[in-house]
């Protein structure tokens, strides 16, 4: 080889040193990238085999890693579908085409095409359905998961089914009730609203009468028909001892039309010698869309509408793989199984080794730049010393040329 063999290789470590400053350019320009994962460059020699009275120079070929799985800061912020991981786990996502592949960049907003969970890259988030109940998990597949979807939850309707007064007070001092029984000789009046099955509002209205010392009548009417309400359009009578604490279990019990059977406790309603008051609160809501998401520590993804009321929709998976650093960065910020890897190994957060999924966080890129900037002044150096190389071999070669001249 000789003098060829200089010049390849110093060709060889000019494209080595390109490579690494390519890893170093990729390193940089991702430094702000959520999740991303450093790259490194790593030099393997290969040598010839040289006789005893030459020696013929070989060359070196470059291995780029990946720091996956290192840890890195995270970034609080307000965006509540922002979630990061403390500790090891990947998020699993699938691209516009159907392709799985993990991550660590949890920036997720609320595709307003589509309803799902997608990234900054476009990816869907992956999780298991928790509407028919309790998911079952596939340990070492992704079957099952379906993209993180919260259209479906919009619009809906949660019928009434119980209430209860949180604060309330009888007036001790009211006179006893003289003659029948009805709504137009009943002193205090008041209201509560409940909703059928289609989130129909149906007002309530709620008489209450002294009928005795610490014995009182509650009626309740039909506020838009102005009729009893069924069963008989009363309720269990109240009776309250000598301190005016409630001593019975009194309630108000019906069914609300093209809704269900709901029940109003009277448990924390007082008589004392104050005015009026009744305070409560009841379940259900009226049609109304997803406001946005919110994830709990264990992945747990709620549907949050515009009242405040959470649906629980989804749970997010975590995966783990035996040797992260082997798996195979692709764009969009995702990395994809190899056999070097180890297959995936899907359970939820905080088991079996996993972290804990915090929202309102994302995770930030492990590029440290400082170090970055050195390595590309080690690289510059690095190309010009094996350009020298080059350049020496060529004019040695010419003047070898030259001397048949």
């Amino acid at each position: 080889m000789g003098l060829y063999g200089v010049l390849n290789s110093g060709v060889s470590g000019m494209n080595a040193q390109s490579n690494r400053l390519g890893v170093v350019a990729d390193n940089i320009q991702n430094q702000n990238t959520v999740g991303y994962k450093r790259g490194s460059t790593q030099f393997s020699s290969l040598l010839t085999e040289s006789g005893s009275g030459s020696y013929d120079s070989g060359s070196v070929t470059t291995v780029v890693r990946h720091d996956i799985g290192s840890k890195s800061n995270t970034t609080a912020t307000t965006n509540a579908s922002d979630i990061a991981i403390g500790g090891n786990g990947f998020f699993v996502v699938k691209d516009a085409g159907g392709k799985t592949a993990l991550t660590r960049a949890g920036n997720f907003v609320i595709d307003a095409k589509t309803g799902d969970l997608v990234n900054a890259a476009g990816m869907h988030l992956q999780g298991y359905s928790l509407a028919s109940g309790t998911p079952i998990l596939s340990m070492n597949s992704f079957n099952g998961l379906a993209p993180v979807n919260l259209a479906s939850f919009g619009m809906q309707a949660h019928p009434s089914t119980a209430g209860r007064i949180d604060a309330g007070n009888l007036n001790s001092n009211d006179p006893d009730l003289t003659g029948a029984l009805s709504n137009t000789n009943f002193t205090k009046a008041s209201s509560v609203i409940t909703y059928d099955n289609l989130g129909n509002p149906f007002q309530v209205d709620l008489y209450f009468g002294k009928t005795a010392t610490g014995k009182w009548q509650v009626l309740a009417y039909n506020h838009d028909t102005k009729t009893p309400i069924p069963p008989g359009g009363t309720a269990t009578p109240l009776t309250f001892d000598t301190f005016g604490k409630l001593s019975n279990a009194a309630s108000l019990s019906f069914t609300v039309p093209n809704g269900q059977p709901f029940k109003l406790d009277f448990a924390n309603l007082t008589q004392m010698a104050g005015d009026f008051v009744l305070n409560g609160r009841v379940d259900g809501n009226k049609p109304q869309a997803v406001d946005h998401a919110a994830i709990d520590t264990d992945g747990t993804v709620y549907a949050v509408y515009q009242d405040g009321q959470t649906a629980a929709a989804f749970r997010i998976p975590l995966a783990t793989v035996a040797s992260p650093d082997n798996l195979t960065p692709r764009s969009g910020n995702v990395f994809e199984v190899t056999p070097e890897s180890g297959d995936p190994q899907l359970n939820f957060a905080n088991v079996g080794g996993r972290g804990s999924i915090e929202s309102h966080s994302l995770e930030d890129s492990n590029v440290d730049l400082g170090n970055e900037l050195a390595t590309m002044i080690e690289s510059q150096t690095g190309y010009g010393a094996n350009s020298k190389v080059f350049q020496t071999g060529t004019e040695m070669l010419e003047t070898l040329v030259n001397l048949k001249r």
